[in-house]
């Protein structure tokens, strides 16, 4: 009660953070871009800026969650060209927080990952066939392509923790199937998410008081990754592809209506 007096939040508003907290551990190890709602549920029950410092410590418990489940699964070559140009965004952001306002930053990331959804759909459609290996990055477009959404992911994950809409579109657009998908995707935003805590708690995002709700938070993230794990054995490889296409553009609308 001394944390919800804290945060002056009420039961039914705790609740739906826990529920928000559970599809944390959901995505993370089934649907990757299903968390874009729980950060619309976290923005909606607590003030914005602080929203993304209370949610970062759960995305990292369920990164965590993700590596031991997915670890087999990484695909390096991609994780390597996709860092540098991820910290260079993950900095823009941090700039960018700095002065933006909550309403430009929602607006901009919301149409952004509308437009990448809608390039990513043509795309696919133009290619028509998939590789079982994502080999495609070593090629110069592949590059530029890993580069161009390095820099988007690290950005928008920095500002408002919407970095794996941009990642789910990066990675399905190279070909990626379901477990290579779900264990790059698990290295990569433990890596990154890690990275972000000294930003965050820099620009004063994390603090004893965040810290204290996430403690209380953390404990619904675990089943979510188990029914998660539980989930993804039962979802073909179409399906799945749907659903991350389809809450990466619900998480797009969201940020663009809230």
């Amino acid at each position: 009660m001394n944390m919800m007096t804290l945060w002056h939040i009420s039961i039914g508003e705790f609740a739906a953070l826990a529920a928000a907290a559970l599809l944390v551990g959901f995505s993370k190890t089934a649907v990757s871009g299903a968390n874009t709602v729980s950060l619309a549920v976290f923005a909606a029950v607590l003030p914005a800026r602080a929203s993304t410092g209370v949610l970062l410590p759960l995305l990292i418990v369920g990164d965590v969650l993700a590596v031991a489940t997915y670890r087999r699964h990484a695909h390096w070559p991609t994780l390597w060209r996709l860092f540098p140009a991820v910290a260079a965004g993950v900095v823009l952001g941090t700039v960018f927080l700095v002065w933006a306002d909550d309403g430009v930053v929602r607006t901009s990331i919301g149409a952004t990952l509308l437009l990448m959804t809608g390039i990513t759909l043509w795309r696919r459609r133009a290619a028509a066939v998939q590789d079982e290996e994502p080999d495609s990055v070593v090629t110069r477009t592949g590059r530029i392509k890993a580069r161009s959404y390095g820099v988007l992911g690290g950005f928008t994950t920095m500002v408002a923790n919407a970095g794996g809409p941009v990642m789910s579109m990066y990675l399905l657009s190279t070909g990626f199937r379901k477990l290579g998908f779900l264990g790059t995707s698990a290295f990569f935003f433990l890596i990154v998410n890690v990275s972000k805590l000294p930003f965050s708690a820099g620009l004063g995002l994390i603090d004893g008081r965040s810290l204290l709700l996430d403690a209380a938070l953390a404990v619904f993230v675990v089943p979510g990754a188990f029914i998660g794990k539980w989930a993804v054995k039962r979802i073909n490889q179409l399906l799945f592809e749907r659903l991350v296409i389809a809450a990466t553009v619900v998480g797009g609308v969201q940020l663009l209506l809230r």
